[in-house]
């Protein structure tokens, strides 16, 4: 209780990465063997076996590499991070060969051992004759025991290599040679009825050393489209390739002078070259990938496109890499994948047509397949939500899964999808399992990538035991979804009433949340009615909150974390909610409550959708909500507020007319009782937080004592409340 909660400085990408790297370091040593072995033993039950090389689960990280709207990512920064992670990696898998050196005391003079377990020893010999010198005589009959320390010579050399160190040592190239060296001790044993051994310790440590590796976790790299079409204007500028010029073609003339230049195969750029601007930044993370695989092989996995419009804007990255030497389609090299990230209503709505476009290229189309022949696509839960509001951006995003699984079909193309979910329900949150089983019928297939973010990780990972159930949840969930919801589980015509009845709520509630945004008060609302503005002061993040150039005259530039960061704060909580009452009423107006209610009752992606705005319903307290709008609002603004109790009284009667139920929670009487529980102790930081508002607002000097408590209040109630933003 002595230990302050506020951050005296904002922190860096560095210190952001450690943090995750705390988290990583936990999953390796602490989650990762007993839930990999849980489920190798549950497989077995049904006659599957899982190899111990194979990677049911993977960590991905963009701590340090995502340099969309941060300046503060730079090239060097991810590097640093990378060589954070393959540090803590080595440490870690140091630490395990020394429990396995504790362990695996078999004998030559009790058993026998394979040839090839002795083959290896001797190679080991012959390159570090230091570790025989020293161990030899002592491990003389113990071969497991010698072969570990030959492992652990060979990892701390890869450490000193890494570090700086001499690139003569004998070390390990990549995690393959070290999971090689494993699996000759396991094999030895199974060969030898060392069953125990072999399944036992050294399996518990081999599964998480194949899924984490030796970096922990690969890196996404995510810059802005538009980035990536500023450099190559500059470059095509400087070789005079394009007439008119490239930054005035348009998108589809962009596309198909992109496609030439990668069937051409021409390079634009020499190694002399030098860009400057915004277009050398560019170019240097592309050169700063080129670096990072060379050092680090398969530290660096995707390339992520923020909001891409089209096929030009993806292959506008393709052909940026392939100037760094990362894609090369003569020779048949692929470095990376390139992921477009749909943000937006109208993007996600257009989503099989950009994924159509792309895969329709014959050079892009060979990148595919020189990455397995999987395609990686984002789906922005963030930002769609706020263009759109919550009906309307979780319906986008369910039938842009649609779309996108068809002509990933049409293809022969495997998709990935890459959920980008927020810890709050605005952004895509919500319990995992079940948001998984909500997909599509066939968009799982056996592959899925989801982001956890802020708050959530500490709530779901801070504890071995919260992160060992989250993890199986999560597992069970896909595996679920990958076997038994290939097809679909109602008839087309059924699923097709659906989604007319869906797409009328969807219709109603996008005007409703549009009437509310667009209204002319609404920034001057949102700013006043929230400590938005005061967010800064928090120190939370390394990544400002308004996009490069924005400012508070539109929400526009203003990134989806604080929008729904400062409606919570205020248990206004707009983005988790607002809309979904109009969408409703007017689908029981035009004669669909029956077929609501059917499907809440029989459709996975309705009933969490509902389930999930009104656990935020619950959370919403328009009562506290006032306290601000009274203190802090001009009254002139105060119809808004009208409007929103107005349209959260129309949700909570639609939800509990379509659920059958006369109060909110009443089927989760336990979260209810928790969240009534988490009141008492959040309304009283909610009074103090709205008083302390209204003085600093008023007070010309800021008095530090003032802004201390203040920071404080929105501490103390983002904590409270858990799943904030």
């Amino acid at each position: 209780w002595q230990t302050d909660e506020l951050r005296r400085e904002r922190p860096e990408p560095m210190d952001e990465a450690a943090s995750a790297v705390h988290y990583l370091d936990q999953m390796f040593a602490e989650v990762l063997p007993e839930v990999l072995e849980n489920l190798a033993r549950q497989l077995a039950r049904i006659g599957v076996v899982l190899s111990p090389r194979s990677r049911p689960v993977r960590f991905g990280t963009w701590a340090g590499g995502d340099r969309d709207g941060n300046p503060r990512v730079t090239p060097q920064v991810t590097l640093d991070v990378l060589a954070l992670q393959h540090d803590h990696a080595l440490v870690d898998l140091l630490a395990g060969v020394d429990q396995l050196i504790a362990q695996l005391s078999s004998s030559t003079r009790v058993v026998a051992v394979s040839a090839a377990l002795e083959e290896s020893l001797l190679a080991d010999r012959d390159q570090m004759p230091e570790v025989y010198q020293r161990y030899g005589r002592i491990n003389a009959e113990e071969p497991y025991r010698l072969k570990c320390s030959y492992i652990r010579q060979r990892l701390t050399n890869t450490r000193r290599r890494l570090a700086g160190g001499s690139p003569s040592l004998v070390s390990y190239a990549s995690n393959g040679e070290l999971l090689d060296d494993l699996e000759v001790m396991r094999s030895s044993f199974l060969q030898h009825k060392g069953g125990l051994a072999a399944l036992g310790p050294l399996d518990r440590f081999l599964r998480p050393t194949a899924a984490c590796g030796l970096s922990l976790a690969t890196m996404d790299v995510r810059e802005h489209a538009e980035r990536q079409h500023l450099a190559l204007g500059a470059i095509f500028d400087r070789v005079g390739a394009l007439d008119p010029a490239y930054l005035s073609l348009t998108r589809p003339e962009r596309a198909r002078a992109l496609s030439a230049e990668l069937a051409g195969g021409r390079p634009l750029t020499v190694r002399r070259t030098k860009l400057t601007g915004q277009a050398g930044e560019t170019m240097a993370i592309f050169n700063m990938i080129r670096t990072a695989i060379d050092r680090y092989p398969d530290a660096i996995e995707s390339y992520i496109v923020s909001m891409t419009r089209g096929a030009d804007d993806v292959l506008a990255a393709v052909v940026l890499a392939r100037e760094a030497g990362l894609v090369d389609l003569n020779t048949g090299i692929a470095e990376i994948d390139f992921v477009p990230l749909l943000e937006t209503i109208e993007e996600l709505t257009h989503a099989g047509d950009i994924l159509d476009e792309l895969l329709a290229d014959p050079s892009y189309r060979r990148v595919v397949t020189l990455r397995g022949n999987t395609q990686e696509v984002m789906l922005g839960y963030s930002d769609s939500n706020k263009d759109g509001g919550i009906t309307t951006s979780l319906w986008a995003i369910h039938r842009a899964q649609r779309a996108l699984r068809d002509c990933a079909r049409d293809h022969g193309v495997r998709l990935r999808l890459f959920h980008g979910r927020g810890g709050t329900v605005g952004r895509g949150g919500g319990p995992t399992g079940d948001a998984i089983m909500a997909q599509p019928y066939g968009a799982l297939d056996g592959s899925i990538k989801i982001t956890e973010q802020g708050e959530v990780i500490s709530d779901k990972y801070g504890l071995p035991a919260l992160a060992r159930r989250n993890l199986e949840i999560t597992l069970a969930a896909v595996l679920r979804a990958t076997l038994l919801h290939r097809e679909s589980r109602q008839p087309p015509e059924v699923l097709a009433a659906w989604d007319a009845v869906m797409d009328c709520v969807s219709t109603a509630a996008l005007a409703a949340y549009r009437g509310l945004v667009e209204d002319p008060g609404l920034v001057t609302y949102f700013l006043s009615s929230t400590p938005v503005n005061e967010l800064a002061g928090l120190n939370i993040g390394s990544r400002p909150s308004r996009r490069p150039g924005g400012s508070d005259a539109t929400l526009d530039d203003l990134r989806a974390i604080p929008w729904v960061f400062g409606w919570t704060q205020s248990r206004q909580i707009v983005p988790g909610w607002f809309g979904v009452g109009a969408g409703l009423q007017r689908a029981a107006a035009e004669g669909h409550a029956a077929a609501l209610r059917e499907m809440y009752t029989s459709w996975d992606f309705f009933r969490s959708f509902l389930s999930n705005v009104e656990m935020v319903l619950f959370k919403t307290d328009l009562a506290i909500a006032r306290l601000y709008v009274d203190r802090l609002v001009d009254p002139s603004l105060h119809y808004l507020f009208e409007a929103i109790q107005d349209e959260y009284s129309r949700t909570v009667a639609q939800i509990l007319g379509v659920v059958g139920e006369n109060r909110l929670l009443a089927r989760h009487s336990t979260l209810r009782r928790t969240l009534e529980v988490r009141d008492a102790y959040l309304d009283p930081i909610n009074y103090l937080q709205v008083a302390l508002l209204a003085r600093s607002r008023a007070g010309a000097d800021q008095d530090p004592d003032l802004h201390r408590a203040l920071m404080l209040t929105v501490n103390g109630i983002a904590t409270g409340l858990r799943n904030t933003g």
